[in-house]
């Protein structure tokens, strides 16, 4: 269940930074705020950056809102996951290949 509560934010912030190409202009900021404002050591403005320009290209802006809840909420990736919904299930696995990318890229 650990895992769960921090299947991209923590593979991420836990890795070294590696440079990215720059966000586009249009780029949002959803992730990249929930990462900067939450409690972890390694959360960085180039860390939480990288972390946000992988979910640019991974997730909608619908889906970026639903796993920034998740910095404050860890409970609520659980239920996600868990959930029956098929919206949830399709969500979980598009989050789950963030995650793992953005553990990738972002060191």
């Amino acid at each position: 269940m650990k895992f769960l509560t921090n299947t991209a934010l923590v593979l991420a912030l836990a890795a070294p930074l590696s440079v990215m190409s720059a966000p586009s202009a249009e780029a949002g900021s959803t992730i990249e705020r929930a990462c900067m404002k939450s409690n972890r050591r390694a959360a960085s403005k180039p860390l939480c950056g990288c972390i946000q320009r992988v979910a640019d290209q991974m997730l909608t802006r619908k889906e970026q809102r639903m796993a920034a809840k998740f910095f404050n909420d860890p409970h609520r990736a659980q239920e996600i996951r868990q959930s029956d919904r098929a919206a949830h299930e399709e969500f979980w696995k598009r989050y789950k290949a963030f995650g793992q990318s953005a553990g990738n890229i972002c060191r």
